[in-house]
């Protein structure tokens, strides 16, 4: 593997204009070819094997047609207090307003609330809805305009009126202002890092191009595939954060390469070879988890899963093959300034002109080497291995402290009742329980299949009287049946609220005595809606947790067994991430569940943590945790293998990793922190989560715990049973078979040739 790879850097490096224009010509191809593929359609969110979904595909069969896609708005009108919107004065106001609403562009059709029974029973509460022909993402400017001029009419007559449903959401995240923040941040802290604008400049540079051409092939694909427009968000994500990091571990280890003398391209080959490795085995950690996501069963998790490990091969690819090349245009500019003074004279760069070079230091008589010895990395270090049982036991029960909240996780989908109170859809949620009771935001859809029966009516009557006689329920409709006459429909509105536990627990009472009741009516019945939908998919979700765990850790801790020749490190990779994840896990339940430290991060309503996030945070936090892990350890590794004891590896490997680990957490934490700025209330509940759970993974396992357990097992970490030796497939990620180059390599120009001394060129 790292011969392989020192092959293909030098060759990179060496082949420079070839590997650019191959790379830009793959990108134009790419590009073109999106901007011509049809746009991506708006994927419906399905979640097979659950009862809510099977119900969901029964109406669609049954009622064909009535699941209309297009959005809808709901109009919530509140009399003044101690007045009835039934008063002549607005029920007027409320009618005129209703004909205005009609009358708005891409409607298609409005509800009278006096004529559909939509008005609370003391008289104070009203609502109209509002259909429109299409979908929210694809309502325009003027029927929005419409919609709000409709509702500033009606509250200039005195009356409240708040508006919430889809029709409000207009599709769009965060509006690429994370990234824009990581990305700013990810340049003040590679100049800090490298102290050289090239250094900084380059792994942002070849991060961007292969997140451009991630994002190209996911359009150009998405109508084949049928990948919709919210595919790619995980695929941009992970693509920016993996693609720095991996140019900046190649970029960090070409530095040190020349520091020690080495000559441009055979620095560059090194660098690939040794740091390449590190990043291909940290790349297939970060593919097993995002693949691993098809376990949950979910399509749109798989898709994004897939596709965002799509972008990490671009990344892997990029980083052996762009950087070197990148590398070969600047060879000196990357280094610092000390170091560029330091090379004096001339040498060829660009395309290949050629001037002539001045000796440069001789390999480990560096200054800029001999300094960085002593550097923060190395205190550090020297310091956990001064106290490791102290610095282990603290970081321990650190984390393990902050895990304890995650045992009340509780997982659902917040709504309107998530958001601030400054919006109008909060305030419509809140308008709508208080008229109508909590648990009209979230009635439960009942489907009654009575094909069979002697009576459909009849059937479809029993099971509406039972489950509008069970403890929770206030109210049901009256049901509507199917052309056939043999389905029908009706809700069931509880008496709690959507996110209440009490709901949740009605839910499994209706099932539970769904035989009874089947049995009295010759009839079966199911249970959906947005409530029943959510409930089924915590539940599908927190039951794939643990075999996704098991599928991505296992696969992963083999991965590492190969890479490190160890059984003792791999595990202690896992448990470490399994500890982070925990703890940013009760970070979350913490402020966004238990409402601690609300205020400081703009959370305006507690509530259920989101069903997807313990899987989104698994997935993506394994990844990198791996790669922090792989990048610190196996310059340990390097170090071990070419004959440092274990207590000097560890802090070899701070010495040249410590920085670069730190660089690479930062970067993320400020990416993932951009997020919490934002008004909804689950992206910024992901942004919080995702940057607790890598600050914690980087700074207290990584550079904690990590040291500490090294310290503590001393040999043993790195040995491995001889039977398993035998069996696992060797893999030369600490470069020994290209230690015959390092010690014969001198500096030369970045192409020489054997017959052509260096001194003799001009």
């Amino acid at each position: 593997m790292a011969t392989f790879l020192y092959r293909l850097g030098r060759l990179a490096f060496r082949r420079r204009g070839y590997v650019a224009l191959l790379w830009l010509a793959v990108l134009a191809a790419v590009g073109l070819g999106a901007l011509q593929a049809p746009g991506a359609a708006d994927e419906e969110f399905s979640t097979p094997g659950i009862e809510s979904q099977k119900a969901f595909d029964l109406m669609q069969e049954r009622f064909p047609g009535a699941a209309a896609d297009g959005a809808t708005a709901r109009v919530v009108f509140v009399a003044p207090h101690g007045q009835r919107v039934t008063a002549t004065g607005h029920r007027k106001a409320i009618e005129e307003t209703v004909t205005a609403l009609g009358d708005g562009a891409q409607v298609a059709g409005v509800t009278d609330p006096f004529t559909a029974n939509a008005v609370s029973k003391d008289g104070t509460t009203a609502y109209a809805t509002v259909t429109y022909k299409v979908k929210s993402s694809q309502i325009g400017d003027a029927a929005r305009t419409a919609l709000d001029d409709a509702v500033d009419q009606a509250r200039d007559t005195g009356l409240t009126v708040e508006t919430g449903g889809s029709a409000l959401d207009s599709g769009a995240g965060p509006g690429g202002v994370a990234e824009f923040i990581g990305i700013a941040v990810a340049a003040v802290v590679l100049l800090a890092t490298f102290g050289s604008p090239a250094a900084a400049g380059l792994p942002l540079l070849t991060a961007i191009l292969g997140v451009g051409l991630s994002m190209f092939t996911i359009t150009l694909l998405s109508d084949a595939l049928g990948l919709s427009s919210s595919t790619g968000t995980l695929a941009m994500m992970l693509g920016l954060a993996v693609g720095i990091d991996y140019a900046l571990f190649v970029v960090s280890r070409y530095r040190e390469e020349r520091a020690r003398g080495r000559a441009p391209e055979e620095a560059a080959g090194l660098a690939v070879g040794t740091a390449g490795s590190a990043v291909v085995f940290a790349g297939l950690t970060v593919i097993i988890a995002l693949a691993g996501l098809s376990v949950v069963g979910i399509p749109m998790l798989t898709k994004m899963g897939l596709t965002a490990a799509g972008a990490v091969v671009v990344a892997v690819v990029i980083a052996l093959t762009v950087v070197p090349a990148l590398l070969g245009f600047w060879p000196n500019a990357v280094l610092a300034g000390a170091e560029r003074r330091r090379e004096g004279g001339r040498r060829r760069f660009g395309f290949g002109f050629r001037f002539r070079l001045r000796k440069a230091t001789p390999q480990g008589d560096s200054r800029s080497s001999r300094d960085s010895l002593d550097n923060h990395g190395t205190r550090w270090a020297r310091l956990v291995l001064r106290r490791p049982v102290p610095v282990l036991l603290l970081a321990v029960l650190g984390l393990g402290a902050l895990a304890v909240p995650m045992t009340r996780l509780q997982l659902g989908m917040p709504g309107d009742e998530a958001k601030s109170t400054s919006t109008t859809e909060r305030r419509a949620y809140d308008d709508l329980a208080e008229g109508f009771g909590p648990g009209f935001n979230g009635p439960l859809t009942i489907v009654v299949d009575a094909r069979g029966a002697a009576d459909a009516k009849a059937a479809v009557g029993t099971v509406s009287e039972r489950i509008a006689g069970t403890k929770g329920i206030v109210s049901v409709t009256r049901p509507h049946f199917d052309k056939a006459g043999d389905t029908a429909v009706f809700t069931a509105t509880p008496v709690t609220s959507p996110t209440d536990d009490r709901t949740k627990t009605l839910v499994r009472t209706i099932r539970g005595e769904r035989p009874a009741v089947e049995s009295a009516a010759g009839a079966s019945f199911e249970v959906t809606g947005t409530t029943a939908l959510n409930i089924d998919v915590a539940a599908k979700v927190q039951s794939a947790l643990v075999p996704y765990l098991v599928t991505v850790v296992g696969l992963a801790v083999v991965l590492l067994l190969v890479v490190f020749r160890s059984l003792l490190v791999p595990l202690k990779a896992a448990l470490g991430f399994l500890l982070s994840v925990l703890a940013a896990l009760g970070a979350v339940v913490l402020v966004f569940q238990q409402g601690h430290a609300a205020g400081l991060f703009g959370v305006a309503q507690t509530g259920p943590v989101m069903s997807l996030m313990p899987i989104f945070l698994v997935g993506i936090i394994f990844g990198l945790a791996m790669d922090y892990e792989v990048f610190l350890v196996s310059r340990m590794r390097e170090s071990y293998v070419h004959g440092a004891p274990a207590k000097e590896a560890v802090v070899a490997g701070f010495r040249h990793s410590a920085r670069v680990v730190v660089a690479a957490a930062l970067i993320m934490i400020a990416v993932f922190a951009g997020f919490i700025g934002e008004s909804e209330s689950m992206i910024k509940m992901i942004g919080f989560g995702m940057a607790t759970a890598v600050l914690l993974d980087a700074f207290v396992v990584r550079m904690a715990i990590v040291p500490a357990v090294l310290a503590l097992l001393g040999d043993r970490a790195w040995r491995l049973p001889k039977w398993l030796d035998r069996l696992l497939p060797r893999v030369d990620i600490e470069g020994e078979a290209l230690t015959r180059y390092a010690a014969t390599a001198t500096v030369a120009d970045p192409d020489p040739t054997p017959d052509e001394p260096v001194e003799a060129r001009v």
